[in-house]
């Protein structure tokens, strides 16, 4: 299943080593591509990881190759927190606190705006604890993405949700960690690509290339857009597994890349650090996931970008590496927890 690029691959990775870093086991990584050919492990397309910016082990499987653009479904977000972060940098966006209704003056002079949603912030939306009425996990909420996908303007459908109520068992922001009542909702990373595009002038797509992907030489990639033609920050981003490695090195080293610094160190430090708690206790910062995960038979928090289908970029700074895992197991219960076991169980065991 694996192609022989990827395994030359591995081989000129591992002679380019430092001598700091070790080789990783090869057992490991045999027992994880027999879990992968024997289907024990499904639908996983690539892995790869690198230490020290250097590709220790690069594997391709179902048909795909180092040129697959994969589809990471809602990693996406967190490219897009990386862009707000980008757009803070360069002055185009004042800070996360930017009120996001005042990007759009053309709507709040036709519609009457609750004055607490007129409060709503960037950070809000980074956060995913604004007051819309908007839940992906409740198929009743108003919010829930499937509701939006069949609008013809997703912003106007977004702007004009209702005030989230919160029933008796639900936690209000005041009682809930870091102050922040989290609910996922892909609407809210959908207006952050909005208020992308009022502040900087550019389609999503154009932004990112300029400021994100040609620096770190992504010469390959796709987004999408939503029927008014707005860029979806909120998911389908579509990128090789080696530059979603660049996209993980970047935020490993703190917005930094090849001696230039891309993103303000202090942005990525807020990003992943717990800024909301998710259903699940994982931890939450700017649409960057904090996994609660055993690591080495102890429980630790893993930074990562996280999409339907099992899809990950993870972040390791007591490693010195990021993992990658693209998959296709879209809308399966198995998804995630294998995504998470090649990690826990193959990878880092490999490197010690």
């Amino acid at each position: 299943m694996r192609s022989l690029l990827a395994i030359s691959g591995l081989l000129a990775s591992l002679l380019s080593l430092p001598c700091t870093a070790a080789p990783p086991d090869p057992a490991r990584l045999q027992a994880l591509e027999h879990a992968i050919a024997s289907d024990e492990l499904k639908q996983i397309r690539s892995v790869l990881l690198q230490v020290d910016g250097k590709v220790v082990y690069e594997g391709y499987f179902n048909g795909a190759d180092a040129q697959t653009l994969h589809d990471v479904r809602s990693a996406s977000k967190s490219v897009t927190a990386l862009l707000v972060g980008a757009a803070i940098g360069e002055g185009k966006l004042p800070g996360v606190h930017a009120r996001v209704y005042d990007y759009f003056p053309a709507y709040t002079a036709l519609h009457a705006v609750d004055p607490r949603l007129r409060q709503t912030t960037v950070e809000d939306l980074l956060t995913m604890s604004s007051l819309w009425e908007c839940d992906d996990e409740n198929a009743f909420s108003a919010g829930n993405e499937e509701r939006m996908y069949v609008t013809e303007r997703w912003l106007d459908f977004t702007l004009g949700l209702p005030v989230k109520g919160f029933a008796p068992w639900m936690q209000r922001p005041a009682d809930s960690p870091h102050g922040r009542a989290f609910a996922y909702c892909t609407a809210n990373s959908f207006v952050l690509g909005a208020v992308l595009e009022k502040a900087t002038g550019q389609p999503l797509a154009d932004y990112a290339a300029r400021v994100l992907e040609r620096p770190l030489g992504i010469t390959a990639s796709h987004w999408n857009r939503s029927p008014e033609g707005i860029g979806m920050g909120g998911g389908g981003t579509r990128y090789r597994s080696r530059d979603l490695a660049r996209l993980g090195q970047l935020v490993l080293d703190g917005g930094r890349w090849q001696g230039r610094q891309l993103l303000p160190r202090g942005y990525i430090a807020a990003m992943i650090q717990p800024q909301a708690q998710a259903g699940d206790g994982s931890d939450y910062g700017y649409q960057w996931w904090g996994l609660k995960l055993v690591v080495d038979g102890k429980p630790q928090t893993v930074w990562a970008m996280s999409g339907n289908g099992g899809n990950y970029v993870f972040v390791l700074p007591q490693h010195r590496a990021v993992a990658v895992v693209t998959s296709q197991a879209y809308n399966r219960s198995l998804a995630h927890p294998q995504s998470r076991r090649i990690l826990t169980e193959f990878l880092l065991p490999a490197l010690r």
